[in-house]
């Protein structure tokens, strides 16, 4: 009888152990749930652009001399960016949400150096536009029409003229550095409801699911997320992917350190220094070689010809002052000193939920110009250049309330279910296999006794 209820009891701890199992992984889909509902509402935060300027000190020597072109760093110039997450928001039936990423820059004085209506010498946009676009053969006919128009290869313009918009007197149209009040997208991204893994994920942008300016399939590929967010449960030793529209392509970041920020552990991603490496160094850039003549037949490093995006413009990105790039982009033009502290672009990313926290894009707008036999404000060029003119850096950071939010909202629920989950499974696991062991013992024992 006592052996009898034994045993019996050894099948209920067993029972029970797997009740406790069961439940335990009942909570994985459960969590999955949760965190699907708290990434639709995002962690919003408000962001601010800086833009600093690259004023040219010595025009007219670059001219009538062919001396090397001298900038000093102007700035900063603030504005706040108030990104309103998601704009025009669809659900569709295969698990992914349509969204709009619109934008809207207002300045802010009191974080700027000067007004808007500082003025700054740079490279003249319609000049070395035409310069790319108009072929060797008809340079005389674009000599005449910088003459008349009294236009040079620099230009005085003020901070918000070269940043919204003008009317230049070469192309007789309005040229800019950025637009404001727009819209980015429409993206499509997967809503996780189907898997979790895939949240956030760009499923396809502007109703495309590959990129039409590089040629390639590799490089058109859309990867990864608008890096706003990322799926849960962020592995550091796999890097994360996203798509910048401001780039025109995909790019991967790394982990670098984890760190508190605001009493909340994030990861910090850094891109590599082979996101904009030369071919020669990093073979899966290949496709973004353009122009072999400037690229020094696609030996340079440290920037992007992003001109197929962008209409024609001889427009290239880089990392501000040229960071990791090739020393003689540094030596075209005296005055850079890229620091990897104040220059570099990352994330810092809370591993948990995969929201990104904390962030700086950091980008620099160059535009190309080389020499001319006809054209007289080129005669005295002898290389192609690529020129620096602006860079930017897109920053947001957690703010207190929305990080003490997050901490009592989101990040402590969703680690107290991950504890109480592991809890259950471990507990549940260990009772089931002791009770079932203990079960055998009992009964191998009894038998042994009939037996004898």
């Amino acid at each position: 009888m006592g052996c009898c209820n034994a045993r019996c009891g050894l099948i209920t701890g067993a029972v029970f152990g797997a009740v406790l199992a069961i439940l335990g992984g009942v909570l994985i889909p459960l969590g999955n749930l949760v965190i699907e509902g708290t990434v639709k509402k995002e962690a919003v935060i408000e962001n601010g652009t800086t833009f600093w300027f690259l004023t040219v000190n010595n025009p007219q020597a670059v001219i009538k001399d062919g001396a090397t072109p001298v900038v000093i760093e102007r700035g900063p110039f603030t504005y706040k960016t108030r990104f309103l997450p998601k704009h025009n928001i669809t659900f569709n039936p295969n698990h992914t949400a349509s969204f709009l990423l619109p934008t809207i820059a207002t300045f802010e004085p009191n974080m700027s150096v000067g007004t808007e209506d500082e003025e700054v010498v740079v490279l003249n946009l319609a000049v070395a536009g035409a310069y790319s676009l108009v072929p060797k053969a008809l340079h005389i006919l674009l000599e005449g029409m910088i003459k008349s128009s009294n236009s040079s290869l620099f230009q005085k313009r003020s901070v918000k003229e070269l940043l919204w918009g003008y009317t230049d007197p070469l192309l007789k149209d309005t040229l800019s550095l950025f637009e404001n009040g727009t819209y980015d997208g429409p993206y499509n991204v997967f809503t996780g409801k189907d898997d979790i893994a895939k949240v956030a994920t760009i499923e396809s942008y502007k109703g495309e699911r590959e990129l039409p300016y590089w040629n390639d399939t590799f490089c058109n590929m859309i990867n990864g997320t608008d890096a706003s967010s990322f799926a849960p449960f962020v592995d550091k030793k796999k890097p994360l992917y996203f798509f910048s529209s401001d780039i025109c392509r995909s790019v991967s970041a790394s982990y670098m350190r984890s760190y508190p920020l605001k009493g909340i552990t994030v990861y910090r991603y850094s891109l590599l220094h082979s996101t904009l490496a030369s071919p020669v160094d990093n073979p899966e850039n290949h496709c973004y070689c353009r122009d072999r003549e400037v690229t020094k037949n696609c030996t340079l490093a440290g920037v992007l010809d992003i001109s197929t995006c962008q209409m024609g413009k001889p427009i290239y990105i880089s990392l501000p002052h040229f960071l990791f790039a090739s020393p003689l982009l540094r030596e075209q033009v005296q005055g850079l000193s890229p620091n990897e502290e104040h220059h570099e672009t990352f994330l810092d990313v809370e591993p948990t939920t995969g929201f990104t926290l904390n962030f700086a894009k950091r980008i620099q707008i160059n535009m190309m110009y080389g020499p001319s036999k006809v054209i007289t404000v080129l005669k005295k060029v002898k290389n192609y250049t690529i020129f620096p003119i602006v860079w930017m850096n897109e920053t947001a950071s957690l703010d207190d309330a929305t990080a003490d939010m997050l901490k009592e909202e989101l990040v402590s629920r969703i680690q107290l279910l991950a504890t109480v989950q592991q809890a259950l499974l471990g507990a549940g696991v260990a009772i089931f296999i002791v009770c079932l062991i203990s079960y055998c013992c009992v009964r191998r024992n009894t038998n042994q006794g009939k037996q004898a």
